[in-house]
Parts: structure tokens; sequence; C-alpha cells
């Protein structure tokens, strides 16, 4: 490549930060739910690049083939690849893509093509270095670029950005939005191939109320080590949809008592623990199950796929909520995010 940048390059990353940060400097966007992506293109070559500086062309063909059509023959783009399906981003068909068969790669690009969401420029048009430009000259030459270049609909978009802290706010509380939270950009800084404090990510804070249909003892001893999360669906069946471990070691005894007390079966009348998946191993099909009394409060990151997508933070134990009142509905809106991309 001749390029100015030339893979592998690190991308600029973020701390973590409790809140929004206020200020005219500051210009706030969505964090998207996918793949973080830096995107090269230097005549017919085309180089997609991971956060990890690993190569991901080969999992995307369908982008590179996206990025080779555009008319600039030069350019290097900081993004997020994601894969919308039916008007939502699908972690677990983004996670499907790294598979080792070719053939399943291309199958996959053609059912459910990815979607590259642009949010910086770290070489223009003409091929000139502008990484090392403030971040509001960066932002204006994207948003040029993006309207010369950029198909109506294509599969390369550009990610939306505010200045307006409120609309930032909006972002993160809104629960139509499937998105990690809102990353905050210091627009005097120019791009740094590292974390910094002049980009700051601020992450949603979600929770749900969940029946407990089951419970797993720990690896040694018999005190319980997690509960088993259930929530109703339109039929009224309970289905499986995760897990919270975080349970104080003093309360684990009386716990365990208490649970034992509910053993029984079913626990869980729609999906449960213990199916078919590439993850299970024997121990994750054993597990205990209750009738559907108890009721908990946990903080989850993202619901897709039917489950919460890691294990959850035990907030509280609602005796107040009827195990009735659990139901998908709660997290369903999650999941069903319109593409704000132009």
């Amino acid at each position: 490549m001749t390029l100015p940048l030339r893979p592998p390059v690190m991308p600029m990353e973020a701390e973590v930060a409790e809140q929004l940060p206020e200020g005219a400097q500051w210009q706030y966007e969505p964090k998207w739910d996918g793949f973080r992506c830096l995107a090269f293109r230097d005549g017919d070559d085309v180089n997609l690049q991971s956060k990890a500086a690993k190569p991901l062309s080969r999992y995307f063909p369908e982008l590179v083939a996206a990025l080779a059509a555009l008319r600039p023959r030069q350019f290097v783009l900081d993004g997020e690849i994601v894969v919308p399906i039916e008007g939502r981003l699908s972690f677990d068909d983004l996670l499907q893509r790294i598979h080792p068969a070719e053939s399943r790669i291309r199958k996959l690009s053609r059912e459910r093509p990815a979607l590259l969401i642009a949010f910086d420029i770290l070489v223009d048009e003409q091929g000139r270095l502008v990484a090392d430009e403030r971040l509001s000259r960066r932002r204006a030459k994207l948003e040029a670029f993006a309207r010369r270049v950029f198909p109506k609909s294509g599969s390369v978009r550009l990610s939306p950005a505010t200045l307006d802290v409120d609309q930032a706010r909006e972002w993160i509380h809104d629960a139509g939005w499937n998105l990690d939270g809102v990353i905050a950009k210091n627009r005097k800084l120019p791009y740094q191939h590292e974390r910094t404090a002049g980009m700051l990510k601020i992450k949603r804070h979600r929770s749900a109320d969940c029946v407990v249909g089951g419970f797993r003892y720990a690896t040694s001893g018999r005190l319980v080590g997690s509960l088993l999360l259930g929530l109703y669906d339109d039929e009224g069946k309970l289905n499986h949809v995760g897990f919270t471990s975080g349970i104080k070691v003093s309360e684990r005894p009386a716990l365990t008592r208490k649970l034992e007390q509910l053993r029984k079966p079913p626990g869980f009348t729609g999906s449960a623990p213990g199916g078919p998946s590439r993850w299970a191993t024997e121990r994750s099909t054993e597990w205990e199950p209750l009738a559907p009394r108890l009721v908990v409060e946990v903080e989850y990151d993202h619901f897709t796929g039917g489950r919460f997508r890691h294990g959850t933070r035990l907030l509280r134990w609602r005796p107040d909520k009827d195990p009735r009142q659990c139901k998908l509905s709660q997290v369903e809106r999650e999941s069903r995010a319109p593409l704000l991309i132009t």
C-alpha cells in the first residue's frame, strides 16, 4: 500500500466514564453494537482490520466489494461492522461470520449482509493524512466524503453525531435503541492511536425483572452458584433467558435452603437450559428446576437471540412483583432498534 497509514494501525480507544461530559468541545455519537473496523482502500486493494489489529477482510467479502466500488481510490475510514436483521442489529449473526469455512462466510454474506458504519476518516480521498487534524475538521470532511461517495442505502453508511448533550442523553436512555451507549469525543483533538481521555464511552444501564426458574449449585459444595432466569412469552410459556451469579457468600446458605424447598419440575415451560449449543458443557446441562415463585431484578448489557448475551448483575429481589408480570416484552424493544444511519 502507498497510503500514509497502513495496517496494522491501532485505533483510538475510549476511557470508561460514568456520566456524559458537557461543553462545547464535545461531540457525541452512538456506540454501535458490532466489530470495530479500520477500512483501508488503496487502488484495487481493500483491507479491513479489527480493533486488535487482526485482518477481517475474509469474513466480510460484501464490505470489501462495497468499499472497492466507491469512486475514490484512496481513503482510510474508522467505523463499526454490524449485521442488521429485520430492523435490528444482531450480534449473534455477526459472530457467526468468524468462521473457518469460506463457503459458509459467502453464504451468510449473501443472506445477511453486513454494514460498515463510518464515524471517522484518517486518510482522505486524495490520499492525504487527516488523522493529525482536530476532530471538528475530520468530522466535516467525513460528512462531505459521505455525501459525495456513499450510495444511498448502501453497505457503507455514516454514523450520526451531535453536539447536543440532550440528544446524547436520549440516545442513552431511549430503550428503543440497540446501542452500547454513547461515545463522547473531544473535537479539539487529533486522532490518537491509543486509549485516551479525549474519547469517553458512557454505557447504558438496562434492567429487567425475571422469574427464577431454576438454579445451579456452585462447583464445590452444595451451595447455590447461579440463578437461572426466565421470562414469559405471549403464549404464557416461561423461557430461559440467562443467568445471574452475583450472590453474596454470606447469603448463599440461607438462599440455598430456600431454593431447595421450591424445587419443582419443569422449571421452564418454553426454552430450557442445557439445550443444544456449541458452548454447552456437561455441567451446563445440570440444573435444579423451581416453581415460578421468585422474582429478581437484574442489570444486563444486551438481549439478543432470545437471551441475555452475558451474565447479568443481581440488583435486588422483587417480592412485590407477580412472576406472571415478567414478560419478554420488557426486553424485546431493546432489540428492535431503528438504524439511525444515513
